[in-house]
């Protein structure tokens, strides 16, 4: 049962450093000067925003039958396959055309047989009435919408962390919706803006005749002039090969303009199209709109651009960091959107609070009237566990929420549970007739194994909770998991330093346990 000072120094030191890291949390306004912050609180405690947002899986189908189109057309373009009546029927999802010849059927088939799939079994290859028939698999698509939700929060997250939008929340929810909640966010009209914004960025030729939509090509919104133009479908290069986007200040217009830097195989493709059809109109199409159609003047080799388009400040801002954070695999629409006031956050703060604390003093009293004297010890080692936690939670900027701080109750629990059966094992020891130093040592060796084993097991489950788990899920898990940290560590620590201490100092004859 002996301490030794570099032992008592670093027992003392951590619980002082935990005080530290607490403070901010107690102060109204923190100094700015302080290396640490408070907890952020989530929305139920905060306040904030909550948005529910569903993917357009039936545009996602679109979009891959228009891909899967066009790689039709360039296979049997590159084998000289030749074709007529190339039709699109959405109902179905299939595509169909009609071979130039009886003698090219065969050939066609083994080309659309050769088309690589986005997932595997993607589509189906077959023969009917004469045509040849490419229809897209249900199943196949239910795995590309699993894969465009996952990639669809990724967007998300990027897109609402370049807001600087504190902690938000993002998770799926079902198979084609997204849950999104912005703590502290009370007016989310400007997110709500950049996540509704597919930012699908393409270029592509006008069609011969602008005025008039011809097979291969589809009438757009030109918003520079506010008339419609024939764009054609064929996409040139898209928003897949942008590296870079930014906004800046046109130094001819003295207006705002959003540049962009494309990847090498997207300035090749870009130096191709402009040196091929020089003196034609090119579009700038984003989200099926034209934000302008310039003439190609000269082929542009170096692989970057600007995009002018009547921008202001915030709106060419918005389009950078949209074509930054990457494009949608398909439109995202506001479903649910809830907004809770901070009154209800300060509610849920002050009834959680409450809770922790008639909870916390009714752990204390029982201790002292069981235990006496080493209740009293099991106590002050319960509101050092309560500190650390709040100390750690601090430190990594992590969020707080209702079931975190349920996560905070339970975890006070399982500390006491601890300390009960360290206070028990030194009661049997005493009652084998051990002497106070004897007893002290056995019943502190007895419980550390099995405080160790239970709070191990417990560790790894949480862990897993917090690995797998979502939003408030995870929020307790890691409360829980932090809290069987600092339960390890006032129980077999400080309790433990506490009644060394006060045995060293008393010396008595028999233990008040």
């Amino acid at each position: 049962m002996y301490y030794s000072r570099l032992r008592l120094l670093g027992v003392a030191g951590i619980c002082l450093i935990g005080v530290l890291l607490c403070l901010p949390n107690f102060l109204r306004s923190p100094a700015p000067s302080l290396p640490w912050r408070q907890i952020h609180l989530g929305l139920d405690l905060r306040g904030g925003s909550y948005l529910l947002l569903q993917l357009d899986l039936k545009s996602l189908e679109h979009d891959r039958l228009q891909s899967l189109q066009d790689q039709a057309r360039q296979t049997l373009l590159d084998r000289s396959l030749g074709y007529r009546d190339f039709a699109r029927d959405d109902a179905t999802a299939s595509l169909s055309f009609m071979p130039r010849s009886d003698a090219e059927r065969d050939a066609a088939l083994k080309a659309m047989q050769s088309l690589p799939p986005v997932v595997p079994n993607e589509f189906t290859t077959s023969e009917k009435d004469g045509r040849i028939v490419l229809t897209l698999q249900h199943e196949a698509m239910l795995a590309r919408a699993r894969e465009a939700v996952a990639q669809s929060i990724e967007i998300v997250r990027r897109r609402i962390d370049a807001t600087g939008a504190i902690d938000p929340s993002i998770a799926r929810e079902g198979d084609d919706r997204i849950v999104v909640e912005l703590p502290g966010v009370s007016d989310p009209e400007r997110i709500k803006s950049l996540l509704g914004t597919t930012a699908r960025l393409t270029f592509r030729l006008l069609a011969p005749n602008p005025s008039v939509a011809s097979p291969g090509s589809t009438m757009l919104e030109d918003e520079s002039v506010h008339t419609q133009v024939a764009v054609q479908d064929h996409v040139d290069v898209d928003g897949t090969d942008l590296t870079n986007a930014g906004a800046v200040i046109d130094q001819q217009s003295g207006g705002w303009a959003v540049t962009f830097q494309l990847n090498s195989a997207g300035a090749r493709a870009f130096a191709n199209v402009t040196r091929a059809n020089v003196g034609k109109r090119f579009a700038i199409v984003l989200d099926n709109k034209v934000i302008e159609a310039p003439n190609i003047i000269n082929p542009i080799t170096a692989g970057n651009g600007q995009i002018t388009g009547g921008f202001n400040a915030r709106s060419a801002s918005d389009l950078a960091l949209l074509l930054r954070a990457g494009a949608l695999p398909a439109p995202l629409s506001v479903v649910e959107q809830r907004t809770i006031g901070p009154s209800l956050g300060a509610a849920s703060i002050h009834a959680g609070i409450i809770s922790l604390l008639t909870g916390l003093l009714l752990v204390i009293v029982f201790m002292v009237l069981f235990y006496g004297r080493f209740g009293l010890y099991a106590d002050i080692a319960l509101f050092a566990n309560l500190i650390l936690m709040v100390a750690i939670l601090s430190l990594f900027q992590a969020t707080l929420t209702l079931p975190g701080m349920a996560g905070m109750l339970l975890t006070l629990g399982m500390a006491v549970d601890a300390n009960i059966l360290i206070n028990e094992r030194i009661r049997e020891e005493v009652k084998r007739g051990r002497g106070p130093l004897q007893a002290l040592q056995a019943g502190f060796d007895r419980a550390t194994g099995t405080i160790i084993d239970s709070n191990a097991t417990a560790f790894l489950a949480h862990v897993m909770l917090f690995v797998f788990g979502t939003g408030p899920v995870r929020n307790f898990a890691l409360t829980i998991t932090i809290g069987i940290v600092t339960t390890l560590f006032t129980t077999l620590l400080l309790s433990r330093l506490l009644v060394v201490r006060w045995y060293a100092l008393a010396r008595p004859k028999e233990l008040p346990v």
